[in-house]
């Protein structure tokens, strides 16, 4: 049994965007205000965190979490991976924090964030981490789970996905080879990317996401990394199938 908490479920601008007036940003509902996406998986006495974006800090005080045990990295873009800099307290704490990425994922780490990668006139205040470098090639233990990476497509870049027991997370897709697809049978719990009703170059729209969830026919399905222009998150809700839902967040659920 695993445990997941989305820290964040929105887009890479959040909601509500920054200057905008449009009625999902305006909302008062709790569950249309969104930071950038990230989850929490937890077992026995393990976290691990599904990326590391701009909003990490503020989803690690409203979380109180007091240990970190490693970060997964789905890909590069600063939605993903801005918050670097804030895992220094759980550094001061704990030592060098595990990372796990894609080789071209942990190249740019290394030049982004260089300060923290690299090893050589180390600011003392300066957290450190330990890069473990993955592919979906090659499933790796951690803490007493393996992890199935897969990789889909956000429009020309891979991303990486990552599954543990029967659950599965999905963000930034927008096609999955049928060689992927093969991992992602027998889901109890499906994460999947979901921008808005409008088809999107880079991104599942809501049409396609809930065409690749019936593919895929897991059990449940949770929908994340949202615009405001997938629409009010009540309304939307009440549109979908009943085994999919629209992930809000705070939200946790447990799977098997």
């Amino acid at each position: 049994m695993i445990k997941v908490t989305f820290l964040g479920t929105g887009t890479s601008q959040g909601i509500p965007v920054i200057g905008s007036t449009h009625p999902v940003c305006l909302s008062t509902d709790p569950k249309d205000k969104r930071l950038r996406v990230s989850i929490l998986v937890q077992w026995e006495d393990v976290n691990l965190v599904v990326d590391c974006g701009p909003d990490f800090r503020q989803q690690m005080l409203r979380k109180n979490l007091q240990h970190l045990n490693g970060i997964l990295f789905t890909h590069e873009h600063a939605d993903h991976s801005a918050g670097m800099d804030d895992i220094r307290p759980f550094f001061f704490r704990q030592g060098a924090i595990s990372v796990f990425g894609s080789k071209r994922v942990m190249d740019n780490f290394a030049w982004r964030f260089d300060y923290i990668f690299s090893n050589d006139n180390k600011y003392p205040g300066a957290p450190s981490v330990s890069v473990q470098t993955v592919s979906p090639e090659h499933p790796f233990a951690f803490k007493g789970k393996t992890i199935i990476p897969i990789e889909v497509m956000h429009d020309q870049l891979p991303v990486l996905g990552y599954r543990i027991d029967d659950f599965c997370y999905l963000t930034d897709v927008k096609t999955i080879s049928a060689h992927e697809q093969k991992k992602l049978k027998n889901l109890d719990v499906l994460v999947l990317n979901c921008l808005r009703k409008e088809e999107h170059p880079n991104h599942l729209n809501l049409e396609e996401a809930l065409d690749l969830i019936e593919k895929l026919k897991p059990q449940r399905c949770y929908l994340t990394h949202i615009s405001h222009l997938l629409g009010f998150h009540e309304e939307v809700s009440a549109e979908l199938p009943p085994n999919v839902f629209l992930a809000y967040d705070t939200l946790s659920i447990n799977s098997q």
